[in-house]
């Protein structure tokens, strides 16, 4: 429940509020102090820190330092059954708690009456609760969760207020919510240890960096957190501060797939490991491995993950066959176990833990691998966005739960996405709220690289996290929306808005990291070349067009923010959007300039002007950011100036030009509407058809002869069973079946995650001129519609 609350000088309603007799609103004023209620003595470290932030907040708001007392004051902080002073309300009938009984970390956040005053009280059901509820007043203040990590500023206040009677009680949809620091190297490791948190200690992430991550896992009410963990990074335990830190903002630490039993093999074991990281033939030793950290770390808030795979992101080592592996796994599950139910808590099923089947263990998984019931199995996307497996009915009723493992960031092939955060918003809103409805409740973990630049992906996703229906009821454009508001004010959110959706679709078609053509870890000499797209001189020009369009509104919108506002508008809005756009300039020039449709210096300045945004991005706020952003990372060809090359001039990509393009949107009757994405598509309409229902096209003034229909679909996986498939009907006489799964990292999903589209091409013979229908029916779950592309058949020797 959550009553309407006012922000008194956001929208010019007040400039100075006071407390009267009769006003039983609260109401905060600038300059004015205020005191805190809270007995710290009772309250865990996080209830503290949220404090500390709440006050920093108020500091830049309200120009003022609350006080604190442990007994009154006119915010009350407690959590239920902790704090006496909640207590004591409860006691009095003053505050009813019952929406938060049963409850893991939730709050509530209300107005009451007390002795003739207006008291504002956060309760909460534990201690992240607690803590949740108290960011939750800084929320309620227009403070961003990035105020730190992206520099954005909060706008002051004259006053503070909320109306009598209001009252918000919130709980997480997810109960594991978090991110995963990976593929460091070119960013947050080199940043954090030698300019945030200098050291002469190689690759170290020390407290001082780890408190700010938690401080933004606080502010975004997320619980979870996965180290960094490449060979470049001194392991997060080997740095003493570390595992103390995050129990001090009540942070969850777990590992990632490869990391079992909070060990990074990695980093550790060429250090505490004896002899080979090999179970089947070096038990005792990779047992002790385990048990070490396990005992040191008992006490603390941790998610095991179990099961074993090599060192870093290989092969589980010992065990040559699917059968050897199983066995391995069966004995490796019952030892970790063990140690769990001995340094933890003696009924191992009350500890969490997580089984990831993922690569060659999700292999072993599908023989029968039977993994403890209370333990969490988590899925994993295809690195691009695309959930792979979702849970059967069997894995849906299981005690432990599912969780999810997903990527806004990607090292790998066919080709890294370092660079630029541009997973498209609604992407992620379509997977997750799918992973949701099909049983992935329980952990929801996002691989972020170097967190900057995916805030506001970041964002959306511990938002769905905390609470999806508020997201699902929104949408993501009017998300998107808030969130750029918040951030910039009100018309520069308005102006931005379009501007965004733009930049997220262009870069939908083809990431930035993708437009030299080129990919990474492939054998073949002919992916490591710069190479042309398939696009026409058509296409090009209009995509430049568009990207052109995108760079010079943000420029304007920067001449209206005040200076305050300009840092964090550079690191959220113009970098990406000018960088992307400069990357594209670069490469669709240089792919011009070799038929002789453009001069070289084009794609040479664009090259230029990415250097320079990148250098101005490092030397923001005196050099805060210095080695955060680095515009090649892994130093690939795409990221390179274009060496000129010519080749036959005139020769481009031919551009076919279509009959009719559609979308979902455009079927005139059916059988299921389909669910538009909001947003998602090349032409933002992509349109979901519900298994065994039907949606269908009319088709008027067909050529003779024949038709060719290019059917153009998510590049999603299955959601039941191994199949996606469609069936066409034309003129309800020619019945086609179209399948479109892939499996593995064949080819064809190479290419298919690189265009984000699944591509299949029918031929239908064309009787009458007019009147035609094409019906399309979904045959399994999971059939996502982008466009439908119509051509006339060319004959062949024409």
């Amino acid at each position: 429940m959550c009553k309407r609350f006012v922000v008194c000088g956001l929208f010019s309603l007040v400039a100075q509020v006071g407390w009267g007799q009769n006003d039983k609103a609260f109401c905060l004023q600038s300059g004015r102090q205020f005191v805190i209620a809270c007995d710290t003595t009772v309250e865990t470290k996080v209830v503290s820190n949220a404090l500390q932030l709440f006050v920093r907040d108020c500091q830049a708001v309200m120009s003022v330092t609350p006080a604190y007392s442990p007994r009154q004051g006119d915010v009350w902080v407690g959590t239920v059954g902790t704090s006496p002073l909640i207590d004591q309300l409860i006691a009095e009938n003053l505050v009813s708690v019952s929406e938060l009984k049963g409850k893991k970390e939730a709050f509530q956040v209300s107005v009451l009456q007390r002795d003739n005053k207006p008291v504002l009280v956060v309760a909460g059901s534990d201690k992240r609760g607690t803590a949740y509820g108290v960011m939750e007043i800084s929320r309620l203040m227009g403070v961003s969760p990035w105020e730190w990590w992206a520099d954005v500023t909060p706008s002051p206040l004259p006053a503070f207020r909320l109306e009598a009677g209001f009252s918000t009680t919130q709980s997480p949809t997810v109960e594991f919510r978090g991110i995963f620091i990976n593929d460091e190297d070119w960013g947050l490791m080199p940043w954090s240890s030698q300019t945030y948190e200098p050291t002469g200690v190689k690759g170290q992430i020390g407290p001082k960096t780890h408190q700010r991550i938690f401080e933004l896992l606080l502010r975004l009410r997320a619980n979870t957190f996965w180290p960094a963990m490449h060979a470049c990074s001194r392991p997060f335990y080997f740095t003493p501060g570390n595992k103390e830190m995050a129990d001090q903002y009540g942070i969850y630490i777990g590992t990632s797939h490869c990391e079992p039993m909070m060990r990074n093999s990695n980093g550790e074991w060429s250090v505490e490991g004896q002899g080979e990281y090999d179970y089947v033939n070096n038990r005792a030793s990779v047992l002790r491995f385990w048990e070490q950290r396990v005992a040191d770390v008992a006490k603390a808030d941790n998610i095991y993950t179990l099961g074993i795979r090599g060192v870093h992101d290989g092969k589980m080592q010992g065990a040559k066959t699917l059968e050897e592996q199983k066995t391995a796994l069966i004995n490796i599950l019952e030892d970790q176990r063990l140690l769990l139910g001995k340094y933890v808590n003696p009924d191992a099923a009350k500890v969490p833990q997580v089984f990831i089947p993922y690569k060659e263990v999700l292999d072993v998984y599908n023989t029968g691998l039977q993994v403890p019931e209370d333990v969490t199995l988590m899925w994993c996307d295809d690195n691009y966005g695309y959930i792979r497996h979702f849970p059967t009915e069997v894995e849906r009723n299981r005690k432990g739960g599912n969780g999810v493992y997903y990527h806004v960031s990607y090292w790998g092939r066919p080709h890294d996405y370092l660079w630029l955060g541009t997973t498209h918003p609604s992407l992620i809103y379509q997977q997750m709220s799918k992973a949701y409805a099909t049983g992935i409740q329980k952990m929801w973990i996002l691989n972020v690289g170097d967190i900057k630049p995916a805030e506001y992906q970041i964002e959306l996703f511990m938002d769905m996290a905390w609470d999806l229906n508020k997201v699902a009821v929104e949408g993501v454009n009017t998300h998107l929306e808030g969130w750029l508001k918040r951030e910039f004010g009100n018309q520069a959110g308005e102006t931005l808005l379009p501007v965004m959706k733009e930049h997220y679709r262009l870069a939908y078609i083809r990431k930035p990291e993708f437009m030299a053509n080129t990919r990474t870890e492939e054998k073949d000499p002919l992916y490591k070349e710069v190479r042309d797209l398939p696009w026409s001189e058509q296409e090009i020009r209009e995509r430049l067009k568009a990207y052109k369009y995108l760079s010079d509104e943000a420029e304007q919108v920067v001449l209206a923010l005040p200076l305050n506002k300009q840092d964090a508008y550079f690191e959220l809005v113009q970098y990406p959007v000018q960088a992307a756009d400069q990357m594209n300039r670069k490469l669709l020039n240089a792919q011009l300039a070799r038929h002789g449709k453009a001069a070289w210096r084009e794609s040479d300045v664009a090259f230029d002007s990415i250097a320079s945004l990148t250098h101005r991005y490092n030397s923001l706020k005196g050099g805060k950011w210095n080695r955060m952003m680095d515009a090649s990372p892994r130093r690939l060809p795409v990221f390179d100036r274009v060496k000129p090359q010519q080749i036959q001039a005139g020769v481009l990509a031919g551009y076919r030009k279509p009959l009719l393009v559609l979308n979902g949107t455009e079927s005139v009757s059916s059988t299921g509407k389909p669910v538009i994405y909001e947003g998602l598509g090349y032409g933002e309409k992509a349109a979901y058809i519900e298994k065994g229902s039907s949606v269908t096209f009319s088709l008027d003034k067909m050529p003779k002869g024949s038709i060719d229909i290019e059917l153009r679909l998510l590049p999603n996986h299955p959601v039941n069973g191994e199949t996606l498939r469609l069936e066409l009907t034309w003129d309800d006489t020619n019945k086609q079946v179209v399948e479109y799964q892939t499996q593995g990292r064949s080819e064809e999903w190479k290419e298919n995650v690189l265009r984000n589209q699944a591509i299949r091409t029918l031929s239908f013979p064309i009787g009458n001129a007019r009147g035609h229908t094409l019906r399309l029916k979904a045959l399994d779950d999971g059939v996502i519609l982008d466009q439908i592309w119509v051509y006339q058949t060319i004959k062949k020797g024409s």
